[in-house]
């Protein structure tokens, strides 16, 4: 065992841990066994780290090979076949903005860099967490930097995944063009559509979604690395905060930029709002489609039958035969979560406090998990739900040919009030021969 100290006392750790005492402390303080921090966001962080690193490396050759060992101890937590899950133990919801995960991402870099260089992990005397991994760093600019980059990288997944399933919503309105069905508003019958019509539209709402995730990526390109505590570059000085961005930029390959006024991103979250916002949007939409192919769906014998789903498990323990239409409504309870994630967000941003916010946390845990589910809701939803779709011809031509949509047409001839008597005094057969009737006499 290793004993490791600081200004609230000792604690003990094995030999070979490889996080040391604030991440010991920080995990016996937030024990809520909920959710560890996201493997995008300790990743990014790690990637930010590295570049401070390369950045000390080129200003301070006297240290290079210490601050080498640091880079080859992020290239190793970055590597694939890492233990993320085994040192990396902070919960995703604490106290402090985020400081006890970057003090667990500095520990374990230190370590690891510890061992490149020949030493035992806990001898900080030659490489320390803070005074070398954490040099000219700040939680409060390495953490909502770090969050800014990872949140790029799943906005580019989650765009990639909509323009997809935007192109399978097409495919659908061209296969379906010629299947007339009726048209319904507040659940009550109307007009004469196409069931490729309403795919059409579907895939309208998607393409503005694609649009729209693909355009915020720009609002989170600039960052606050090298703005330090506040933002105002306490501890950093021109050449590191000019270098660490540049550094980052080739090592993301994002077009990263200095914030013009780095104050304003270490206080104010807006952003991460406004990106959240979008995200609601496509869920409302992917929520509003989901329902609508339930309710085609719906039967087989007591409901719409428009359409059908592809059938993927037994859907009851007691009714035989039931199938249940799980891949939207699965699709329905990520949006749900996307919706409640935003709520947080807005009122975790709404409550930063001066020069900081100190539920950067929690914001970062929301908005991550929201990216991170609707990319894999949006590719589920297209392999499992909208490409095996079919359409149920004959249905759909019933519903229509039983209903009252013909109506409408006869409007601009008979008027209003005529055609609506009709309607209401006849049968769908009925109705038809009558308002046929009237035209054939006025003709």
């Amino acid at each position: 065992m290793r004993i490791e100290k600081d200004i609230l006392g000792e604690v003990q750790l094995e030999d070979d841990c490889l996080y040391g005492i604030n991440t010991k402390r920080a995990e016996n303080n937030f024990a809520l066994e909920h959710k560890k921090v996201s493997s995008a966001l300790i990743q990014a962080m790690v990637l930010t780290k590295k570049a401070a690193a390369m950045t000390h490396e080129r200003l301070c050759p006297e240290e290079k090979a210490k601050f080498q060992s640091i880079v080859r101890a992020c290239d190793q937590i970055l590597s694939p076949d890492f233990p993320l899950e085994r040192w990396f133990v902070t919960e995703a919801l604490q106290g402090g903005a985020g400081t006890s995960t970057n003090m667990n991402v500095n520990e374990v870099i230190a370590n690891l860099a510890l061992i490149d260089a020949g030493y035992q992990p806990g001898e900080y005397q030659y490489i320390h967490p803070l005074d070398d991994v954490n040099r000219s760093q700040s939680t409060n600019d390495v953490y909502p930097t770090a969050l800014r980059i990872a949140a790029i990288t799943e906005i580019r997944k989650l765009s990639d995944s909509c323009a997809k399933l935007q192109t399978a919503l097409q495919e659908k309105e061209n296969e379906f063009q010629n299947v007339k069905k009726l048209g319904r508003t507040e659940w009550m019958d109307a007009v004469e559509v196409s069931l490729g019509e309403e795919f059409g539209s579907y895939a309208q709402a998607l393409a503005r979604d694609r649009w729209r995730i693909y355009k915020v990526e720009e609002r989170l390109r600039q960052v606050n690395i090298g703005g330090t505590a506040v933002g105002i570059a306490n501890g950093a000085n021109h050449k590191y905060c000019f270098g660490v961005i540049e550094q980052l930029r080739k090592l993301t390959g994002f077009g990263l930029a200095a914030a013009e006024y780095p104050m304003d991103l270490t206080q104010n979250n807006d952003v991460f709002v406004e990106v959240s916002g979008l995200l609601k949007a496509l869920a409302v939409n992917l929520m509003k489609i989901s329902g609508d192919l339930r309710i085609m769906n719906s039967g087989p014998k007591g409901g719409f039958g428009e359409i059908q789903l592809a059938q993927l498990q037994q859907g009851s323990s007691i009714m035989p035969g039931k199938i249940n239409p799980v891949i939207p409504e699965m699709v329905m309870e990520c949006a749900m979560r996307v919706i409640a994630n935003d709520t947080a967000i807005t009122m975790a941003a709404a409550h930063g406090e001066l020069e900081l916010n100190a539920f950067l946390p929690l914001i970062a845990d929301c908005l991550l998990e929201s990216l991170t589910l609707e990319t894999k809701a949006v590719n589920l939803f297209r392999e499992k739900c909208i490409v095996p779709l079919k359409a149920n011809e004959r249905n759909c031509r019933r519903h229509l040919e039983e209903s009252y949509a013909f109506a409408t047409a006869y409007i601009p001839r008979l008027g209003y009030d005529r055609v609506s008597e009709i309607v209401h005094n006849y049968d769908v057969r009925e109705a038809k021969e009558q308002l046929e009737n009237i035209l054939s006499k006025m003709d």
